[in-house]
C-alpha cells in the first residue's frame, strides 16, 4: 500500500492507494481541485464545506451523465450486433442459395452436354 498527499481545497491530506495508483490519484485529486478553484471563481468564498460539496456534485454530475451514455451506447451496441447476426445469417442463406443455383445449372448444363453427346454422335464429344 502506498502513500501520498494530494491537495483538496488548498489542504493536504494524506491518502492510501494500491501500488501503481499514484499517479492516478494525484490527477483525480488535481481534477477535483479545479472543480473547487473554479467554482472559487465564479461564486467567491462561499465556505470550504459549500464549495467541497458543489465540486463533488459537479463530479457525480458528470458521472450520472457518463453513466447514462455507457448505458445509451451499449444498447446501440446490442442492436448493432443483432443487425450484424441478422445480416450474417441473411448472407449465409443467401449463400446457400446462390451455391444450391449453381449446382443445379451445372446440372442441367451436364445433362444437356449427355443429350447433345447422345444426338450429334459420331463420335464428336462435347464437354
Amino acid at each position: 500500500m502506498s502513500h501520498i498527499n494530494v491537495t483538496i481545497n488548498g489542504r493536504q491530506f494524506r491518502m492510501a492507494c494500491e501500488e501503481g495508483q499514484e499517479v492516478r490519484l494525484l490527477k483525480l485529486a488535481e481534477s477535483f481541485e479545479s472543480r473547487i478553484q473554479m467554482l472559487r471563481g465564479k461564486f467567491g468564498e462561499i465556505g470550504d464545506a459549500r464549495l467541497t460539496v458543489m465540486a463533488a456534485l459537479m463530479a457525480c454530475d458528470e458521472l450520472f451523465d457518463a453513466g447514462n451514455r455507457v448505458r445509451t451506447l451499449e444498447a446501440e451496441v446490442n442492436e448493432l450486433r443483432d443487425f450484424r447476426n441478422a445480416a450474417a445469417e441473411r448472407a449465409r442463406v443467401t449463400q446457400t442459395a446462390v451455391v444450391n443455383a449453381l449446382n443445379a445449372a451445372a446440372e442441367r448444363i451436364e445433362k444437356s452436354t449427355q443429350v447433345l453427346n447422345r444426338t450429334v454422335g459420331n463420335g464428336i464429344a462435347i464437354g
